[in-house]
């Protein structure tokens, strides 16, 4: 809109020509907002409110008469109310870059005389108070001119060469130097035992690997093997099945064996024992007839037993026979060869019980005969 003007967020509008806010005042100040402004009648010129710095390096000697060339950086701005703001209208409007030249000659002039009531010593280890003494010398210089420092830094603090900063910072240096020393020799000691702890590690885990290796190829092999085995195992399964088998027909064959050598041949010889021992109660009781004949004397009657018993006597050699392999030859004829030789044998039984009985007494025979 024609007539109507806007200062920047940075910047104070300054309306001069008119009725200002403040008696005293050659014009009125706007800020933050906006206004009209009469052409012609009104003039408008801005002041920057922004951040400005200012560097100072300035050759100051200390208490000590030692000359010290320190550097500063000042950071100020206008301040922010309507007074500060027309103090440093009314001296930099014209030419704002004079604020920075001003403000460093200020800042100048306050730190040669602050350091020389101070030490080297204390203006090296004693930064911030250095500074703060500096700001609070100047802060009431600046808010006539309408500025406000916001922060005063000291850059750096040099001896021009003479090596008393050095000398002084010498113990303190080989101080540092030996702790930075042992510090170097604690690290490459922790370093030394990490890598050792590393390497420990790497082997324990290698070793770890090498078991593990091992125990799965133990595994492997062993299964292999078995798989390598099973064939074998399973044939020699088979072979001693076998072989049970054939033991046990083997045991069958023996049980059948022994059953047929009782039928064969103990049962044979106990039917011959069960013979002997009939015979033997034969010729026992032969001898108990003939004792009692012999007593008698009664020759015809033991003659005519012993006739009686001679069928006896031949059926029990048959019986004896009966049992014994013989092989008959000639057929019918062998056949009653053999019973002749059977009766003949009974006769002469018969004959020898006779001569035994008889005792080696013809006398008493003669006259059983008579």
């Amino acid at each position: 809109m024609f007539g109507y003007r806007v200062p920047a967020p940075d910047e104070a509008m300054l309306i001069s020509g008119g009725k200002s806010s403040r008696e005293g005042t050659p014009f009125r100040v706007v800020v933050g907002h906006g206004t009209f402004v009469l052409p012609v009648f009104r003039k408008v010129r801005f002041l920057t409110l922004a951040m400005a710095e200012a560097e100072v390096s300035e050759v100051c000697v200390t208490k000590q008469g030692i000359a010290l060339t320190v550097r500063a950086v000042i950071a100020f701005k206008v301040g922010n109310d309507e007074e500060s703001i027309v103090n440093a209208a009314q001296r930099f409007l014209s030419s704002q870059d004079e604020m920075s030249v001003l403000t460093g000659r200020i800042f100048s002039g306050h730190l040669r005389s602050i350091i020389g009531s101070m030490t080297v010593e204390e203006i090296v280890t004693e930064r911030q108070k250095l500074a703060t003494e500096v700001l609070d010398g100047s802060k009431a210089e600046m808010a006539k001119i309408g500025l406000s420092v916001d922060s005063l830094q000291i850059q750096s603090i040099d001896d021009m060469k003479l090596g008393y900063i050095a000398a002084m910072a010498a113990p303190h240096n080989a101080a540092i130097q030996r702790e930075a020393q042992i510090a170097q020799a604690q690290a490459n000691q922790a370093a030394a035992e990490a890598e050792q702890e590393s390497q420990r590690r790497q082997a324990e885990y290698a070793r770890q690997t090498a078991v593990v290796q091992a125990q799965y190829k133990a595994e492997v092999d062993r299964a292999q093997a078995e798989a390598s085995q099973a064939g074998p195992l399973a044939q020699a399964q088979a072979q001693r099945e076998v072989i049970a088998m054939q033991t046990e027909l083997a045991q069958r064959e023996a049980e059948l064996r022994q059953q047929q050598l009782v039928a064969e041949v103990i049962k044979p010889a106990d039917a011959d024992a069960e013979r002997v021992r009939i015979l033997a109660q034969a010729d026992a009781e032969k001898m108990r007839i003939q004792a009692e004949a012999a007593a008698s004397h009664n020759r015809v009657a033991l003659d005519r037993m012993l006739i009686d018993q001679l069928p006896l006597i031949v059926r029990e050699a048959a019986q004896g026979l009966s049992g014994a392999n013989v092989n008959i030859l000639n057929g019918a004829d062998g056949l009653g060869e053999l019973a002749s030789g059977l009766v003949s044998q009974g006769m002469a039984i018969l004959d020898s019980v006779k001569k035994g009985m008889n005792g080696g007494e013809p006398e008493n025979r003669g006259e059983l005969e008579g």
